[in-house]
């Protein structure tokens, strides 16, 4: 049977960011740099991590692989738009439209499970702050990335085993630039509205849980530090601002994407080039331009280049 779904549809079609093939040479150069931005960006973030020692803690360790899955989110979508605005037939085979579906989801729910790591992180540097180097330590910090890592993956395999023996027989055109489940489910030859719950639930579930849990922790760091401190809370909230403003932009259109009951296409499309493309480039610019101690290793980064340039 599964030989014989794919043997029928081969690949599928995208329709891309828009009609007018004009406005898709424009949006070229900017979609180009803005991947180009994004992939700097966070390979910045991580090589500050790695070589320089005063970032060696827990918030450094898992600032460094938000970047990492950022990096890793952008690439499964943004070379195939990119690369796309120059073609007039936008294809993709049935296996990478597959591994596409895979690889956002992957990334996407790991950095979910990541994102409430960072938060617990907060937590404990913030109301527990004598216990903070026995709570997070090394080993503690690894096991949790991992537990996101795989909670990502087990996410990423619910949603493809759901959708892999769909028999795909005749429409082959996504109204997207890239492989969206609620989109693709929409081509298979038979009734897939309870499948098509079952995906969203399976998603929603997940990007709720963690926003509700996200939202607990940050609000629990803001009232436990202003009833210690009378200048508490705009302490707390100048450490936590760069965390909540990621959280919001990235769940945000997740969650209006999958949970909202109406589709409207210009809007999924604006939402889903939102978390895929601009949030990655975002990240390591808001921790970047907000946090002193990221600015400082720049600097420090900087001056090592110029002195091993005038010792050349």
């Amino acid at each position: 049977m599964e030989e014989a779904n794919q043997s029928v549809v081969s690949e599928f079609i995208f329709h891309g960011l828009c009609d007018s093939r004009e406005l898709q040479t424009f949006l070229l150069l900017p979609f180009s740099m803005l991947y180009l931005l994004t992939v700097v960006g966070n390979l910045l973030v991580m090589l500050l991590f790695i070589t320089d020692p005063h970032l060696h803690s827990p918030m450094y360790f898992l600032l460094a692989n938000l970047s990492f899955v950022d990096f890793c989110l952008s690439s499964v979508t943004t070379p195939k738009l990119t690369t796309d605005f120059l073609k007039d037939n936008k294809t993709i085979s049935f296996g990478s439209c597959m591994t596409q579906i895979f690889g956002v989801h992957f990334f996407a729910g790991g950095e979910m499970v990541l994102l409430v790591t960072m938060a617990y992180d907060r937590y404990v540097a913030i109301c527990k702050p004598l216990h903070y180097s026995t709570i997070m330590d090394r080993q503690k910090c690894i096991w949790l990335v991992l537990i996101s890592w795989i909670i990502g993956f087990v996410h990423a395999m619910s949603q493809l085993a759901m959708i892999l023996e769909l028999p795909f027989c005749g429409p082959r055109i996504v109204d997207s630039f890239f492989c969206d489940i609620p989109l693709v489910i929409k081509l298979a030859c038979m009734d897939t509205y309870t499948l098509g719950m079952l995906i969203n639930a399976d998603s929603g579930i997940l990007a709720t849980t963690c926003f509700i849990l996200l939202l607990i922790s940050y609000t629990y760091i803001l009232v436990t530090v202003r009833l210690h401190s009378k200048d508490g809370a705009s302490k707390a909230l100048s450490t936590c601002t760069s965390h909540i403003t990621v959280v919001l932009l990235f769940f945000g259109p997740c969650i209006f994407i999958y949970l909202w009951p109406l589709s409207i296409t210009w809007v999924d499309k604006f939402l889903a080039v939102f978390y895929t493309v601009i949030t990655p480039l975002l990240n390591p610019a808001i921790y970047t331009l907000r946090n002193k101690e990221i600015r400082n290793a720049i600097k420090r980064l900087i001056s090592q280049h110029m002195d091993s340039q005038d010792n050349f």
